[in-house]
């Protein structure tokens, strides 16, 4: 334990607490540090002005929630292999180091994958984070690393961390909930925890929560609708993603912009090293924005002062994919001079990366469920089978698909 213990002040749990000496080395590393530099919420500031908070912080946030459930597991003697604890709770901490500036933009237009660049951070033998864990027990990195790639061979580890009732969860809902000033996400985190328990190797609740977890999903489906898929939030989006396919295209031709970052001439050239990837974070993609604001390419410039500047596209309901109607529209865009390759954008719930419930029989991982457990007949029942706005929702195939384009084009 460390001499001292170390606090945190938290908006969402008060107060985050560390008293483990690897949680702390960890904490410490450049990896981890970096995240401090990193939103959150990706380009849903330019709805929410409030939601600038930083993964670094939701990061010391599941490892804060993970470190309650393990301590309410201990309390009421629960069959929980405590010789995981430590494991687990590194593995919450970790499980965001491999994100990029808004990831998930990247993700889709340069070919980035989070979880690989996670993995190889933990794995890295030149990384503070490995160097740290590997101290400890050279097989520690490729057990954290197998937690949050959910290969781990206990099952009932890894759901702390990745699941239906997971401690990612319960900490981002929360916490993006204070952060963007809305109620959508707000429910009881002490009770869910001290209903929570380890059961047949899966995380269940008692019968007798049943109403607050009915609070916890209906919480991610609201904030799946009003937040993370927030049609102004998807425009900045849109633009971001029509920013990065246009130096690609740009690069891939001969004419690359400057690069005021060498990290970012590896990254549209898909040579990204290890290193570079560390120097990847919002202030380095926000200059290059800045200086390509100012480029001698047309549609560059525009762009940029777009998203800098939140000249947004405007949208249309797009439900039925009618090609038609998308052909129409590319006729307008194109007489208004605009390139539709990088004007016009199709966007859906789909490539959104945040899900409500599901249930057993409309998910495709079916071991995905959330089950509740009845004491008094030893069963445990799905819990959409029980709860009619849960199972409301878990029914519901709703999908929005929206076309974005310049405002001056409608």
């Amino acid at each position: 334990m460390l001499d001292e213990e170390k606090v945190f002040k938290d908006p969402v749990h008060g107060y985050i607490y560390v008293n483990d000496p690897l949680i702390w080395d960890l904490i410490n590393t450049k990896e981890m540090q970096r995240l401090r530099r990193i939103r959150q919420l990706g380009t849903s500031y330019v709805t929410y002005p409030g939601g600038e908070h930083s993964r670094f912080s939701h990061s010391l946030g599941v490892y804060e929630v993970i470190r309650q459930i393990i301590q309410s597991f201990a309390r009421n003697a629960y069959e929980w292999p405590s010789e995981y604890n430590q494991l687990v709770m590194v593995a919450g901490l970790l499980h965001d180091i491999g994100h990029a500036p808004f990831s998930h933009a990247l993700e889709k237009v340069i070919g980035l994958r989070h979880e690989m660049w996670g993995e190889r951070i933990i794995l890295e033998p030149t990384t503070e984070v490995h160097q740290v864990l590997a101290q400890i027990d050279p097989e520690l990195p490729s057990q954290v690393a197998s937690v949050i790639n959910k290969t781990h061979p206990q099952k009932l580890v890894v759901s702390l961390v990745s699941g239906q009732l997971d401690a990612d969860r319960l900490d981002y809902l929360m916490r993006d909930s204070i952060f963007t000033g809305v109620d959508y996400g707000k429910f009881d985190l002490a009770r869910i925890i001290r209903v929570m328990r380890p059961l047949g190797g899966r995380i269940v609740v008692k019968r007798s929560g049943l109403h607050t977890v009915e609070a916890y999903l209906l919480a991610r489906y609201f904030m799946y609708w009003q937040v993370y898929f927030h049609p102004v939030s998807r425009s900045a989006e849109v633009i971001l993603k029509a920013i990065l396919k246009r130096v690609k295209d740009l690069v891939a031709g001969g004419q690359e912009p400057p690069m005021p970052h060498p990290a970012l001439a590896e990254l549209f050239t898909q040579s990204l090293r290890l290193d570079s990837y560390f120097a990847l974070d919002d202030t380095v993609l926000f200059n290059a924005f800045n200086v390509w604001q100012d480029s001698s390419d047309p549609i560059l410039k525009d762009l940029c002062r777009r998203f800098l500047n939140r000249h947004l596209f405007t949208y249309m309901e797009y439900p039925d994919h009618d090609m038609d109607t998308y052909q129409k529209l590319r006729v307008q865009v194109q007489s208004h001079g605009y390139d539709p390759a990088y004007y016009l954008a199709v966007d859906e719930t789909g490539t959104v990366y945040y899900d409500y419930y599901l249930g057993a029989e409309n998910s495709e991982d079916k071991d995905s469920a959330l089950f509740l457990w009845d004491d008094d007949e030893k069963i445990l029942i799905e819990m959409s089978r029980l709860s009619k706005p849960v199972n409301a929702i878990a029914r519901e195939k709703q999908v929005i698909r929206r076309l974005y384009f310049p405002h001056d084009v409608r």
